[in-house]
């Protein structure tokens, strides 16, 4: 190579001899070793893209191992597209930079033997000083998120934070979270069977009447009937094809019915003509539905930047919470909080991203203030039952909403039980007779107002197993596996009361389902996490304070 002077002849042949030399070393290599090559070949690719979700053309991609010498740069391509082949597995940091653009940095990535991940970078426009006339203003929800989703990735390569207790508790109340948002069907439409009746007989009268199959559909779909709806809504397309009402009650037929696919292709080919929020919080939910949870918080993000209504920001700040992306849905429910002061699932939201990043003081502070706001709504109540019993420590505040939720719901089985737990947390021993009897009274109260209420059986079991009534203790004890046969303290508890009073057959048989019930939970656990993917999002600085 340090010769100025060779023909093209003799680098020619020099090259064809230095492919074959490699060939050959590479082939005499035995092949375990080959084999070994093989399994830590791993992968990195995904497209860059600007804010509005479109490829960056000629952005520079760098990739650098733990290793700071090794550094790997690509170019993404005119669609936007980068990658990065026959990558050791490991630990990486990617980042994105173009001309024009802010830079985009995730500084830990983990990549596995043989992996393939896909992961997209957002590139944000660089800022700059007044707006120029005839540029789109931003929105009024959002001044600049200070936070872009960058792509996602399987949850078991990072792990939980805290206990098992906290990290069950901490998903359950994602999920709670997300549930909200599924409002209850409107109960409007008492006479909705005589409304479908006339709509049906005008349908029968005039087959080609297009408000009458439009109609026919909308009511049929607003009544959970969604595949009699359809074939109704495809005869007014049919009828009058550009009529945008039709178009969007058929796409969202198709979703209720679980044809997602048509719905989504519907909405999409409908949104190209009209951009409404609600044709993106539809594609929103059917993303979801379909497992494409990257394009679901984009869909509905659009959908609150077009229309920041209350409904809308919570649904984009739950999907952020379910795929642990806490920091961006606290943004988002923060903001919702500001914009919708009265709305108590808000608050929820807030407390349910606190929980998450383990902030749980803030936790409790904001739901107790969703049940200030609402005290009669249960919803309040049960999320913070759920973290009191996810606690070590009682918390006062938590002891003092239970209380109320008891006062104005006796007759609720979960107000009696969570007050029960209540009372159970801040006790002094489990001596106190005067504490236990109330215990042990409200817990027979939520039993008498759901006979199958496992959790509410097992406590009792826990209470007469204290007071050495092991008799007691065991019969509670199979109540509850009885109404929750997969509650796997209840068998080992069950086992120990067994052995107080001498079958130690049972004791055994009661053990070895507790193990078995351990294995199966560590796979549905497993299971679950690979199930809910995990959003890769990258936190801007807030904008700074004016100097004083």
């Amino acid at each position: 190579m340090g010769h100025h002077v060779a023909s093209q002849q003799a680098r020619s042949v020099h090259t064809m001899s230095c492919a074959l030399a490699l060939f050959v070393l590479l082939t005499s290599l035995p092949s375990h070793l080959r084999s070994q090559e093989k399994e830590r070949s791993a992968s990195l690719r995904g497209t860059v893209r600007d804010s509005e979700g479109k490829g960056v053309a000629g952005g520079a991609v760098h990739l650098q191992a733990q290793d700071p010498t090794r550094t790997q740069t690509v170019h993404a391509d005119s669609q936007g597209n980068y990658s990065f082949a026959a990558l050791d597995a490991g630990m990486y940091g990617l980042r994105a930079e173009m001309a024009g653009y802010g830079d985009t940095e995730v500084p830990s990535l983990f990549l596995g033997p043989q992996e393939v991940k896909n992961l997209d970078l957002i590139l944000l426009p660089a800022k700059t000083g007044a707006a120029q006339p005839g540029t789109a203003q931003t929105p009024e929800f959002f001044d600049e998120p200070q936070f872009a989703v960058a792509g996602v990735t399987d949850t078991t390569n990072l792990g939980g934070h805290g206990s098992d207790t906290i990290v069950r508790t901490r998903e359950a109340l994602a999920k709670e979270t997300v549930f909200l948002s599924k409002t209850p069907a409107s109960t409007a439409l008492v006479a909705a069977s005589e409304k479908e009746k006339l709509l049906r007989e005008r349908v029968e009268r005039a087959p080609r009447d297009f408000e009458a199959n439009h109609l026919l559909g909308k009511v049929l779909d607003e009544n959970g009937k969604a595949r009699d709806a359809i074939p109704y809504l495809e005869r007014a397309g049919e009828l009058k094809a550009s009529d945008y009402e039709n178009s969007y009650e058929l796409a969202l037929a198709y979703a209720h019915a679980g044809n997602y696919e048509q719905a989504r292709d519907r909405a999409k080919a409908l949104a190209m003509r009209h951009g409404t929020a609600e044709l993106h919080h539809l594609l929103g939910d059917v993303q979801e539905k379909l497992r494409n949870p990257l394009d679901a918080v984009r869909e509905y993000q659009l959908a609150a930047n077009l229309d920041p209504r209350e409904p809308y920001l919570f649904d984009w700040g739950s999907e952020l919470l379910l795929h642990h992306a806490p920091e961006p849905s606290l943004q988002v429910f923060t903001k919702g909080n500001r914009l919708f002061p009265n709305s108590a699932r808000m608050l929820i939201g807030v407390g349910a991203a606190f929980f998450f990043q383990g902030s749980y003081d803030q936790a409790v502070q904001r739901i107790c203030e969703a049940s200030d706001l609402e005290p009669n709504n249960p919803i309040p109540y049960l999320f913070l039952g759920r973290i009191q019993s996810a606690e070590a420590p009682p918390s006062e505040k938590i002891a003092e909403k239970l209380r109320r939720f008891h006062a104005k719901q006796p007759e609720n089985a979960e107000a009696n039980y969570y007050f029960a737990m209540s009372l159970w947390k801040s006790r002094a021993a489990s001596q106190d007779s005067l504490n236990a009897g109330q215990i042990e009274s409200l817990l027979d109260h939520a039993i008498r107002l759901d006979p199958k209420f496992a959790a509410a059986y097992f406590q009792l079991g826990i209470l007469h197993s204290e007071q050495q009534d092991f008799r007691k203790a065991i019969s509670d004890y199979r109540q509850a596996i009885q109404f929750d046969p997969q509650m796997q303290e209840a068998h080992y508890r069950l086992a120990q009361a067994y052995r107080k009073v001498g079958d130690a057959a049972k004791a055994e048989a009661e053990l070895a389902r507790c193990d078995q019930i351990a294995k199966e939970s560590a796979q549905e656990m497993e299971r679950e996490r690979h199930e809910i993917r995990q959003f890769v999002y990258i936190l801007r600085d807030p904008p700074q304070a004016p100097a004083r």
